[in-house]
């Protein structure tokens, strides 16, 4: 289920091994064995396979995957081709077209963009069908801390999209002011019209990398 292959696989070794990771893993067996359980387990990590450690350009933070059959695939805010697309993407998509030149696709599969760099990186990596957060203080966010704790170790500058209070309080994980934390309320229709609609993260995030001789992310 946490098998990797690029050059996450060396990264997270050390901390596939720990014992809270194994206590994790035997929750998730028994948790797939007994109950309907989202993503599936070869796509747990998905976020990772598509997006490798150097690759990285763009974290975008979510909470947990989404808890209906068919549509969580191992990236945050993302759902499987052929799902309507979730409000909170739905208003990001609002917010991409307003803000860049961008006419988002009728697809709410990411996919295209954890190609081009964006870790699309929920904080829990599972959850149980119609149980949303049922698998939150399992050991998964203490994985996905480290994860944001080697992202802050890089050289390379990384940009965080934080939205909503869950997300920023990742902030205190991210201390070499090398990289660019950009912060808005959760695109949520509950939240979004006190802060996210306008935040311009989209374009500021490319003007971002274009000013680090990078290529620009095609939302």
């Amino acid at each position: 289920m946490l098998d990797l292959e690029n050059d996450w696989a060396d990264l997270l070794e050390q901390e596939l091994k720990k014992e809270y990771i194994i206590k994790l893993l035997d929750f998730l067996n028994i948790e797939y064995k007994n109950h309907t359980i989202y993503p599936p387990k070869s796509e747990v990590l998905s976020a990772f396979r598509l997006t490798s450690y150097q690759n990285v350009k763009v974290v975008l933070l979510g909470q947990d995957p989404y808890h209906q059959p068919n549509q969580a695939h191992g990236l945050a805010f993302s759902v499987k081709e052929g799902n309507r697309i979730p409000p909170s993407l739905r208003n990001i998509y609002k917010e991409i077209e307003a803000t860049t030149t961008v006419k988002c696709p009728i697809s709410g599969d990411l996919t295209r963009w954890a190609e081009q760099g964006v870790l699309l990186l929920n904080a829990v990596l599972t959850v149980r069908d119609s149980e949303a957060g049922s698998h939150r203080d399992k050991g998964w966010e203490q994985f996905t801390d480290f994860v944001i704790f080697k992202l802050n170790e890089r050289e390379e500058p990384v940009i965080f999209m934080l939205w909503g209070n869950y997300a920023k309080k990742k902030i205190p994980l991210i201390t070499n002011n090398r990289h660019i934390i950009l912060t808005a309320s959760h695109p949520s229709p509950l939240s979004a019209y006190n802060g996210f609609f306008g935040c311009d993260h989209f374009r500021k995030a490319n003007m971002t990398l274009e000013e680090l001789g990078k290529n620009e992310i095609s939302w």
